[in-house]
C-alpha cells in the first residue's frame, strides 16, 4: 500500500515537472517572439528617423527622394528613339539596369531621320546593332549625285578600306526605331515603359530621377543615380540641363514618289535649286523620299492649295526630268508633310545626376543626314566612359567625370554640325554675286574628283570627321573660286569680287565654329575636363 502510494506520488511529481517544463518552453518562445518583435519595431523606427533626416523631403512635391537605390535601377533613359533605344541596349549589355520611359511606343511616321551615313553604320556595328537595318527594306547608299543648272556629278563614299557591308542606309525611320526598341527590350535588365516624363526630380541641384505620367494617367516617380534625357528635338526637359539656342533656318516639305528609280542607283540626289536644295533618296524598294527645303519658318498653306501650287510651278521645273512626272503625281496625291529644320549647338549646364543626348542636346540642319551618326558616336563614347565605373551614386564626382564627354565628343560632332550648317548656306541660291560664285565654285570643286571630292564626302559621311580637314577643304573651295575669277586676267572688279567671296566664306564658317567652341573643336586636349576621362581604346 505504501509502495503503491509512493509510486503514485512519484508519477504525479514527474507529470507535474513535465507540464512545468512544457509551459516554460512555450513561455520562452512567447518571450523570444515578443523580444524580437520589439527589436524589429525599434530598428524600423530608427531607420525611418534616419531616412527622414538623411534623405530630406522635397516640400515642393511632398515625397521622399531615396539616395540609395541599389537593387532597382542604374540609369533612367527618357525617350526611346534612335538615341534612347541604342543607349538602353548598350548600357544594359554592359550589365546596367536600365529603365526607359517613352511617350509613344507605337511606330512613328517621320520625314527625317531616314538616312544613316556610313560613319553612323560603323558605330552601329560597334554597338552590336547592325542587324536593326535588316528586315525593314532598308536601301544601301554609296554616295551622292549633285545637280545644278543642268549639270550633274556623282560623289562616291570612300569605302575601299572597309568591309563590303559598310555603306550608308536609308529606310523608314519608324521601322528602324521599332527594331532598335525590340533589340533593347530583349535584354532582361531593360524595362521599357510607355509614359510621359513631366519633370526631373531634383534635390540640392542634383537630379535624382523623374516624375512621369503612365499611359493610363497614373502619376509616378522613378529614381536612379543617372538620368539621361534623349527625348528629341522638341524636348521639354532640356532647359534645366543646357542653354537651348534653337534656330529654325528652314522647313522641309516631304513627299513620297512611288514605283520609280533614281537616275543614279543607290545614291542620294541633291539638287541645288532656287531658293534652296531639294533632296531625293530611296527609303524602300518602291519609295523615294523627296524633301523640298523652304528657307524661313513660314510654309505656304496646304489646306488652300497654295503649297501644292508652289511645288508644281516653282519646284517641279527644277527636278530632274526622269523624276518630273512622279513628282507631280506625288503632289496631286496630296500626302504632303512639313517639318521645321532646327539647329541648336551643344551648350550644356553640367548637372549632377543627369546627361543630355541626341536631338534634345544638339541639332544641326538635316541636309547632310548626320544626326544619327552624331548620336551613335556619342553613345559609343558614353559607354566607354561609364565602363570603368562600378558605382554611379556619387553624383557630383560622376558629373565632373562626365564633363569629359562634352569635350571628347566635340571633334566628331562639331565637324558634322559645322559641315551641315556651312553646306546649307553655300547651297542656297542668293542674289549676292559673291555667294553665287561660292556656290558655283563648290559644285565645280566637288566635280574635280580625287581628293577634292573624296575629302569632303569623307567628312559628310562621318568616315573622316576631322575639324582641320573640314576647315582646309572649305577654304580650298573659296580659294578655288577666287582663282577662277583671277585667271586669266585679274581685273579690279574681279579682284574685289574675289575678296568678297573670301569674306563671305569667313562669314559663313567662323560663326558656326564659334558657336561650337573653337578650343574644344580644334584643341580638345587643352581643356582640363579632357584629362578626367580614361584613354578610349
Amino acid at each position: 500500500m505504501n509502495s503503491s502510494s509512493s509510486t503514485s506520488t512519484t508519477d504525479t511529481l514527474h507529470s507535474f515537472m513535465e507540464a512545468l517544463l512544457i509551459d516554460q518552453y512555450f513561455l520562452g518562445w512567447i518571450f523570444a517572439f515578443l523580444f524580437g518583435f520589439l527589436l524589429l519595431l525599434n530598428f524600423k523606427r530608427k531607420r525611418e528617423k534616419n531616412n527622414s533626416t538623411e534623405f530630406g523631403t522635397d516640400h515642393s512635391n511632398g515625397y521622399y527622394i531615396p539616395e540609395n537605390i541599389a537593387g532597382s535601377t542604374d540609369v533612367i533613359i527618357v525617350g526611346a528613339g534612335v538615341a534612347g533605344s541604342a543607349l538602353a541596349y548598350t548600357l544594359a549589355k554592359d550589365g546596367r539596369r536600365v529603365h526607359v520611359i517613352e511617350r509613344d511606343s507605337t511606330e512613328q511616321d517621320r520625314i527625317v531621320g531616314e538616312l544613316l551615313q556610313p560613319g553612323g553604320y560603323l558605330k552601329l556595328i560597334e554597338l552590336g546593332l547592325e542587324d536593326c537595318v535588316n528586315e525593314i527594306d532598308a536601301q544601301r547608299v554609296f554616295g551622292y549625285a549633285l545637280y545644278m543648272d543642268g549639270k550633274n556629278t556623282r560623289l562616291s563614299y570612300p569605302l575601299e578600306k572597309f568591309h563590303s557591308d559598310v555603306a550608308g542606309r536609308s529606310f523608314h525611320n519608324g521601322r528602324f526605331v521599332q527594331r532598335m526598341r525590340e533589340k533593347a527590350a530583349s535584354l532582361p535588365n531593360v524595362r521599357m515603359e510607355q509614359g510621359t516624363v513631366t519633370s526631373l526630380v531634383e534635390k540640392k541641384a542634383s537630379v535624382k530621377g523623374v516624375q512621369y505620367k503612365t499611359k493610363d494617367g497614373q502619376e509616378l516617380s522613378a529614381f536612379a543615380p543617372l538620368t539621361i534625357v534623349c527625348d528629341g528635338c522638341f524636348s521639354n526637359l532640356r532647359r534645366s540641363l543646357c542653354n537651348p539656342k534653337v534656330e529654325v533656318p528652314s522647313c522641309f516639305v516631304g513627299l513620297i514618289l512611288e514605283n520609280i528609280d533614281l537616275p543614279h542607283i543607290n545614291h542620294g540626289h541633291v539638287i541645288l535649286a532656287d531658293p534652296s536644295p531639294i533632296l531625293f533618296y530611296k527609303i524602300s524598294s518602291t519609295e523615294i523620299r523627296c524633301l523640298v527645303d523652304l528657307p524661313g519658318q513660314k510654309v505656304p498653306s496646304i489646306s488652300n492649295g497654295e503649297l501644292a501650287n508652289y511645288l508644281k510651278t516653282v519646284v517641279a521645273p527644277q527636278v530632274p526630268k526622269q523624276l518630273y512626272n512622279s513628282f507631280i503625281a506625288a503632289v496631286d496625291k496630296g500626302n504632303i508633310r512639313t517639318m521645321p529644320n532646327r539647329s541648336m549647338p551643344a551648350d550644356p549646364h553640367p548637372t549632377p545626376g543627369a546627361l543630355l543626348l541626341g536631338d534634345a542636346f544638339n541639332v544641326r540642319h538635316p541636309l547632310t543626314g548626320g544626326g544619327m551618326t552624331v548620336a551613335l558616336s556619342d553613345i559609343v563614347l558614353i559607354r566607354d566612359l561609364l565602363r570603368p565605373l562600378c558605382d554611379l551614386h556619387d553624383s557630383s564626382t560622376l558629373c565632373k567625370y562626365l564633363e569629359s564627354f562634352y569635350t571628347l565628343r566635340k571633334p566628331v560632332a562639331s565637324t558634322i554640325n559645322t559641315l551641315a550648317g556651312a553646306l546649307y548656306k553655300v547651297f542656297c541660291a542668293s542674289p549676292d554675286k559673291a555667294r553665287q560664285e561660292m556656290r558655283n565654285a563648290c559644285f565645280d570643286y566637288l566635280s574635280l574628283g580625287g581628293i577634292c571630292s573624296q575629302g569632303p564626302i569623307a567628312l559628310l559621311s562621318g568616315l573622316n570627321p576631322r575639324p582641320i580637314s573640314l576647315f582646309l577643304h572649305f577654304f580650298a573651295v573659296a580659294i578655288y573660286g577666287v582663282g577662277r575669277l583671277l585667271i586669266p586676267f585679274p581685273s579690279p572688279k574681279r579682284m574685289w569680287l574675289g575678296a568678297r567671296l573670301i569674306l563671305g566664306a569667313s562669314g559663313i564658317i567662323f560663326p558656326i565654329i564659334k558657336s561650337e567652341g573653337l578650343r574644344q573643336m580644334f584643341f580638345p586636349a587643352t581643356v582640363p575636363a579632357y584629362y578626367r576621362a580614361p584613354p578610349i581604346h
